[in-house]
């Protein structure tokens, strides 16, 4: 499991020591801030020694920047946590620049469903109290993207991951999509890059290679802790099975990604 310095929610830890994993690899995951995000997006972001949250990109509204589908406890039926977000810039805001149309009420209504999907869980007691600091966030913050980046890091911080965050828009970088990537990876020194299969499908895997860094694949599979983990926020897992299944099950992917596999499809 990489442990390092801190994930701060709401500020980037621009220095730390190497994690512990392979002593001659950096393994880096750039993604989009999510709000509690699905247990695949974590799993990647798990899997890396530094995560850079991307966050000088277009906010894309039918994206899950602001929005976590939750599953139920007990039945197959779900739902929607969404924020209300305002875009100063129209279609064109970046993510970075979003702001929520009302804070005060997104954070009863987050708290609300939240309690409303899962409080029969014999895990909701604990998660309830370790949410706390994300919903207080409401009250010093208007900006989409410090709660949603805030979210994300209370799920690794459950899981035990120790690695380093760093936004991209603090970064130099190139454009073009694989560009951009390659220049963020070369930034935090990384000499590997982890993709999901989504954004397998615009990289150009040549570039990563000129670059001298390694590009591998990550997928989750569909089974155990990992039913509904592309479509499900993470929180669904973790009041389903606990910390504990979903980071031992974390962790052995994690295994698979310094040995240079490729997860199965």
């Amino acid at each position: 499991m990489p442990t390092s310095g801190s994930s701060t929610p709401g500020s980037p830890a621009d220095s730390s020591d190497r994690p512990a994993g392979t002593a001659d690899e950096l393994v880096c995951a750039i993604h989009q801030p999510n709000l509690l995000p699905r247990l695949s997006t974590l799993a990647k972001i798990y899997a890396a020694d530094v995560w850079v949250v991307l966050d000088d990109v277009q906010h894309t509204r039918r994206d899950y920047q602001h929005r976590a589908r939750l599953g139920a406890l007990h039945h197959d039926a779900t739902r929607w946590l969404s924020m209300p977000t305002h875009l100063p810039n129209g279609r064109a805001t970046l993510i970075r620049d979003a702001r929520l149309a009302e804070p005060a009420l997104t954070r009863r209504r987050m708290e609300g469903i939240l309690h409303e999907q899962y409080r029969t869980s014999p895990f909701w007691p604990a998660f309830a109290e370790q949410l706390r600091p994300l919903l207080d966030l409401f009250d010093t913050t208007d900006r989409t993207a410090d709660i949603t980046e805030a979210s994300t890091l209370l799920l690794l911080d459950l899981l035990g991951w120790r690695g380093r965050v760093v936004r991209s828009s603090n970064l130099p970088a190139r454009a073009g999509r694989t560009q951009r990537l390659v220049d963020l990876c070369r930034a935090v020194g990384a000499d590997t890059y982890v993709c999901g299969t989504g954004g397998l499908r615009y990289v150009a895997p040549t570039r990563f290679a000129d670059a001298g860094i390694d590009l591998r694949c990550f997928v989750v599979p569909d089974t155990g802790v990992w039913v509904g983990a592309r479509t499900l926020s993470a929180v669904h897992s973790l009041l389903v099975r606990g910390v504990e299944a979903v980071a031992e099950a974390a962790t052995g992917h994690t295994r698979r990604v310094r040995l240079g596999g490729a997860f199965p499809s």
